[in-house]
């Protein structure tokens, strides 16, 4: 029989590996959203829960061209535009000319946004570590080694 992407081919012991994989995703991803808003709203009242996927990114990179930003986290000009506007107000970054590109700035978080966001992170760490007391140390380590490599694999 032939296969069309309209098709999906039947369930087998491998398909069935990949459907436990999307169903544990799709809730990994509705409690991560969730947990977004509250972490953004931590951050600052007025922060979209979207926006906080910038500061873990600005916090951890540095100085970032917001072309990078939104190819990073897959996002369009526009929505980068958007969301780096709003935190600019909020005044969690700054933007700055970029010396090898004048057409271009660089987005950094500023003292007070590098502050709050250390804040909620370090609450957000102490959080992990009590829920996953009883997880191996190497377990949580290779956890974050696969997701970044389904991250990778993700993003094209």
């Amino acid at each position: 029989m032939h296969q069309t992407a309209a098709t999906p081919p039947p369930a087998d012991g491998g398909d069935q590996s990949f459907l436990a994989l999307e169903r544990e995703l799709s809730v990994f991803l509705r409690r991560a959203r969730a947990t977004s808003g509250e972490m953004a709203r931590e951050v600052h009242p007025e922060l979209e829960p979207a926006a906080y996927g910038l500061l873990v990114l600005l916090a951890d990179t540095g100085r970032q061209r917001a072309t990078d930003l939104a190819s990073y986290i897959g996002v369009g000009k526009a929505t980068m535009s958007r969301q780096l506007r709003a935190l600019d107000e909020l005044g969690l970054v700054t933007r700055t000319p970029d010396p090898a590109d004048g057409r271009a700035s660089l987005v950094e978080l500023t003292e007070e946004g590098r502050a709050r966001f250390v804040r909620v992170r370090e609450a957000r760490r102490g959080e992990y570590v009590r829920r996953l007391e009883g997880w191996d140390r190497g377990e949580i380590g290779e956890l974050a080694r696969l997701l970044h490599q389904l991250n990778v694999s993700l993003g094209g």
